[in-house]
């Protein structure tokens, strides 16, 4: 398994735990016409995901791992994020937009740690998958314990369902985290 990038993650992961965040929060979500157009024609699996979209899902590690058992022969990304995080909603808007874009390719999961205020958080952000609620943060720690603790971090499963790299910290654009979904979940 992989982690981080080097120099570049270890700045990316000291800002993490510093709590600093970028303070800009936008809101990217397609219109429900676009996301509609966007999964059309997706397989099963991954319409499956488009149906409960913007939903937090009880369950948890039993109900995530039956939900990645399920999307094997999928790329998987699992974004862990809380709404009262800094960091997780910057990166929201690369979410919103990149998910849809590859959304009939990838699997996109959220998992929303330590928060009691996810629901109202994606009632303004919604995105276009589902979010596993984990105030206790046992499905993140169960994905990985180095991994764990900290938000945001974004888990890459291959299509076997094999971890094969996560990146701490916030996406800062569209751009590295599709680099990432094709570097590391898309092989």
């Amino acid at each position: 398994m992989r982690y981080g990038k080097g120099l570049a993650g270890s700045v990316v992961a000291a800002l993490v735990l510093t709590g600093c965040g970028t303070g800009s929060v936008r809101n990217a979500a397609p219109s429900a016409g676009t996301l509609a157009a966007d999964y059309r024609g997706a397989p099963a699996p991954l319409a499956g995901l488009y149906v409960e979209r913007n939903k937090l899902l009880p369950g948890g590690t039993s109900a995530f791992e039956r939900e990645l058992r399920s999307l094997r022969g999928y790329p998987v990304i699992v974004n862990a994020w809380a709404s009262w995080c800094d960091n997780c909603q910057a990166e929201f808007a690369i979410f919103q937009r990149v998910a849809p874009l590859l959304g009939k390719t990838v699997a996109f999961i959220g998992d929303d740690v330590g928060d009691g205020a996810g629901a109202s958080w994606l009632a303004k952000h919604p995105l276009s998958f589902p979010s596993y609620y984990d105030r206790s943060w046992s499905v993140d720690r169960m994905i990985s314990a180095a991994g764990s603790g900290y938000a945001p971090v974004t888990y890459f499963y291959d299509r076997r369902g094999k971890l094969v790299y996560f990146h701490y910290g916030p996406y800062l654009s569209a751009a590295s985290l599709e680099h990432d979904i094709r570097a590391y979940a898309s092989a």
